[in-house]
């Protein structure tokens, strides 16, 4: 993203800070943050720990990934890099565009799981599909490194991801596969 985009992002969360502060019940507008903070003082860290822990229990894709950047980053616990996977893999099922970069990420670098570079290509381009910024740059960093039949088995599933999705989409509210999108 370039300066002036940047600039207009950050004047647009301004603008919209008041809103945040009186969102009430509306998830949507809630930060992230204030479901499931874990930058916490010592004394209070085990408690947001179990919060979080259930809010990703109940299936909240950004506590999941807070969990798993917690303990990928291992600044205030002893850094897991089984359960950071864990975490990542289960916000990444939910399409949380980041926990799919850093899931991608620990798959082309072998963290916590054996390097496979097939898996860290399909999850680093539905990574960029879905916003991580940074996905697409490592996920010609990750094809660079393969050798042409990997890269044509990766291809080839990523076409049948997309095509299934466009097919549920197109499902969709009784919409036929030729329907054109809304």
């Amino acid at each position: 993203m370039n300066r002036t985009g940047r600039a207009l992002a950050l004047g647009c969360l301004l603008l919209l800070q008041p809103l945040l502060a009186t969102a009430g019940g509306n998830s949507l507008l809630i930060p992230a943050t204030g479901r499931c903070t874990l930058d916490s003082q010592p004394e209070d860290l085990a408690q947001a720990l179990a919060d979080c822990q259930q809010a990703a229990k109940d299936g909240d894709a950004q506590a999941q990934y807070e969990l798993g950047e917690f303990y990928y980053v291992g600044k205030s616990a002893p850094r897991d890099l089984s359960k950071a996977l864990s975490y990542f893999e289960q916000a990444s099922l939910q399409g949380h565009a980041e926990a799919q970069y850093r899931l991608g990420t620990m798959f082309f670098r072998g963290e916590g799981v054996a390097a496979n570079n097939v898996q860290a290509y399909i999850v680093l381009k539905m990574a960029a599909v879905n916003g991580a910024e940074d996905a697409l740059d490592m996920a010609d960093e990750v094809s660079a490194q393969m050798p042409r039949d990997e890269l044509e088995v990766a291809t080839q599933v990523l076409g049948q991801i997309f095509r299934k999705y466009l097919l549920e989409l197109q499902s969709a509210e009784g919409r036929t596969p030729f329907s054109p999108l809304p």
